[in-house]
């Protein structure tokens, strides 16, 4: 997510103080208060890991520190997801080691042989844990940071000097995101036993949250602010299968533990709802209604991975891709503003020419909206590695960019559509070159972007991050959209 250690160090901290409904919080900090440098090298939803934690550690009393000098201890949140975030990982530890002496890991790489490489590389780390496991976190900064003893008194929070401005937190807690979007995490783990994935290892199999507990969430960062939010697990679709769609209520309105029933509720708040990871399940179809009826953002996130019927089992993947094909044909009828983005791997072991056509073709016929393409990668510990068939490097790489040259002409002709419609615009950033927003068909940070270099509206309208703005198309590229407000 971030290039060198002190670079995230600071990026943390500015993202805290953007985030922040109080923020004089970090404004005026105590000498005789304890500092923690934060490092968040993951995922979206190892990102509510790391607020979570920060959160804790504020209300215990620490403060954030944007910099490894001022920091007493630096925690680094690691990914482990694939071979390159190890590496990036564990030059983040050394890094913080380097410069800071006494760092606790956790993450998805706190678990197992990753755990083991940690201590071997680094010996002297002062704690690693496992993702979510927030105790072992907090014990560990109390423990190698305790709190300052003042004279006859006792060490603990009540030592830490009274200050109202900064000791109130907001009731969502400290965001590492912008004020005005939010990740929502449903529920932890999975239940699929993908070939190529090690995720069920770290996190375990699914652990739906309650959904009175996720709506109560989600009604506190609209209370806050937030303008959009971002459903995120690893298997969206799979909600409240865990715990047999347990019923439950919500301001005594009754509802089961499933994404139908989520959706419902979430489109009641008046923001946009993205749905994140959801699987191409039959019942994914009750939710598009909400879509079409402006309740839920015409969007879903779908991580198809291949097309290949042999490919697919070889990944020990679900989804039957013809029938998937029909399905989205369906959706569009029922939404045609619906925006499907997904992932693919190429070069999967065992993976011909005749099965990478056949993904091209799929692909064509699906024309999906966004899409993010990999080149096959051996994790440790996946069931893939010991495959046979495995695709040389080479032949990676010139599939990969045939994919990407085919999804950037589908990509690009669907775009063309948009040219001289009107869309909703979210901002994300205005500077003094323009603002860059996106509409409801992106979601930050692996979508596309709404470009509007009119600065003499934006200044007319005094625009700022967070603000909606209708905006018509006027050019597209393969990616991105740029247009003019419409004043009303």
């Amino acid at each position: 997510m971030w290039s060198s250690g002190s670079a995230r160090l600071a990026l943390v901290s500015l993202l805290l103080l953007d985030s922040m409904l109080l923020r004089a919080m970090f404004l005026s900090q105590s000498s005789e208060t304890q500092k923690v440098g934060f490092i968040s090298l993951c995922c979206p939803k190892a990102l509510v890991d790391s607020e979570r934690i920060l959160t804790k550690l504020k209300l215990d009393g620490y403060d954030i520190s944007p910099n490894y000098e001022d920091a007493d201890v630096v925690v680094v949140n690691t990914c482990g997801f694939i071979d390159s975030a190890k590496q990036e990982s564990m030059d983040a530890i050394s890094e913080a080691m380097k410069e800071n002496g006494k760092v606790i890991v956790t993450g998805c790489m706190g678990k197992g042989a990753d755990a083991e490489a940690i201590k071997a590389v680094n010996p002297d780390v002062l704690s690693v844990s496992g993702p979510a496991d927030y105790d072992t976190v907090l014990n560990a900064v109390h423990q190698y940071v305790p709190f300052q003893q003042q004279a006859g008194e006792e060490a603990g929070r009540q030592n830490k000097p009274h200050k109202p401005y900064e000791d109130i937190l907001p009731p969502v807690g400290i965001k590492l995101t912008p004020p005005h979007y939010a990740y929502l995490k449903i529920s932890e783990g999975c239940n699929h036993r993908c070939t190529f994935c090690i995720i069920p290892d770290m996190r375990g199999d699914l652990v739906s949250r309650p959904i009175s507990d996720v709506v109560d969430e989600a009604k506190k960062l609209v209370a806050s602010g937030t303008r959009e939010l971002l459903v995120i697990s690893q298997d969206t679709s799979a909600y409240g299968v865990d715990v047999k769609y347990k019923l439950d209520f919500v301001e005594g309105n009754a509802l089961e533990t499933r994404m139908q029933d989520l959706a419902v509720a979430l489109g009641e708040l008046g923001v946009w709802v993205r749905l994140h990871y959801v699987y191409p399940y039959p019942h994914v179809d009750k939710v598009i209604p909400l879509m079409a009826a402006g309740k839920i953002l015409p969007y879903l996130d779908i991580p198809f991975q291949h097309a290949s019927p042999k490919i697919l089992k070889l990944m020990k993947r679900p989804g039957n891709q013809e029938k998937v094909l029909e399905r989205i044909k369906t959706w569009r009828t029922i939404c045609p503003e619906l925006t499907i983005r997904s992932t693919f791997i190429v070069g999967f072991p065992g993976e011909t020419e005749e099965d990478f056509q056949m993904l091209l073709d799929w692909l064509e016929e699906a024309e999906l909206d966004r899409v993010g393409c990999f080149k096959y990668s051996p994790v440790d510990g996946a069931k893939a590695n010991d495959l046979p068939d495995h695709v040389p490097e080479d032949i990676q790489q010139q599939r990969w960019e045939r994919f990407m040259e085919t999804q950037q002409a589908i990509s690009t002709r669907r775009l063309q559509r948009k040219v001289g419609q009107t869309l909703e615009v979210l901002i994300d950033e205005v500077d003094e070159e323009g603002a860059i927003g996106r509409s409801a068909a992106d979601a930050p940070e692996i979508d596309g972007n709404v470009f509007i270099n009119d600065m003499e509206s934006i200044e007319k309208l005094g625009l700022q991050p967070g603000d909606m703005v209708e905006v018509t198309i006027e050019h597209s590229d393969e990616y991105d959209l740029w247009g003019s407000i419409v004043y009303s």
